[in-house]
């Protein structure tokens, strides 16, 4: 069975970002479940938005055997709480089947100034789990949005897919293949199959529920775009 997590707003100005607690949090899942990415998805920058930098949230996409959504949170719950940061306020949301009403709000979150009660009301109709973790719990608005964005397939950028971060580099694209990435691809589309890419900070792509890789060339090398 597959399932998401998606969690916002767990940092403060000093910390780490929510990005590396959700790539924390799916390296201690990888124990039970099988990990398809960890993904980022920028919201709406808006001076009404609290936000700690960009406004992003994250998704932690993995599936494994047949656990109850509680399960799950309780031990997500343990990491945010564990690495609680003063002024942050956590949100958590965990789903295995995301209906379309949940990727719309995701989309709407990042172009439009929501409120707590809609994201609440709307997870409680669709058996989602959501909660807030300390603060005024306003992360989860982003949460339930990390979930429905990284469930509709085409949105945001991963964090951590395969191997990608143990490359270093120029390397070859038989080697970015092989650290998991599915394709290789210029702005307009044309594939890349040839040549030596510039790995540092490879952030791929999620498209059709896909990790690929945009480039764009730089003198004798490709260099990674990161697109939202």
């Amino acid at each position: 069975m597959q399932y998401m997590i998606g969690i916002d707003d767990t940092d403060n100005l000093e910390s780490r970002g929510t990005g590396y607690l959700a790539r924390f949090m799916a390296a201690t899942l990888a124990k039970d479940f099988h990990i398809h990415g960890v993904t980022r998805h920028q919201l709406l920058l808006d001076e009404r938005v609290p936000m700690t930098a960009k406004n992003s949230c994250a998704g932690i996409i993995f599936e494994g055997d047949d656990y109850h959504l509680t399960e799950i949170a309780a031990y997500a719950r343990k990491v945010i709480l564990d690495d609680f940061q003063p002024g942050s306020d956590p949100g958590l949301c965990v789903a295995s089947a995301i209906p379309t009403a949940i990727t719309t709000f995701g989309q709407r979150a990042q172009r439009d100034f929501l409120l707590q009660n809609e994201a609440r009301n709307l997870a409680a109709e669709h058996g989602l789990f959501l909660e807030g973790l300390g603060g005024d719990e306003g992360g989860v608005i982003g949460a339930l949005a990390a979930v429905g964005l990284a469930a509709q397939g085409n949105d945001g950028r991963y964090v951590q897919i395969g191997s990608i971060r143990d490359l270093a580099g120029l390397q070859p694209i038989s080697t970015i293949l092989a650290a998991g990435i599915t394709s290789v691809v210029m702005l307009d589309g044309q594939p890349v199959t040839k040549g030596l890419v510039l790995v540092e900070k490879m952030r791929p792509a999620r498209r059709n529920g896909q990790p690929v890789l945009f480039v764009e060339r730089q003198e004798d090398h490709w260099l990674p775009l990161k697109l939202d």
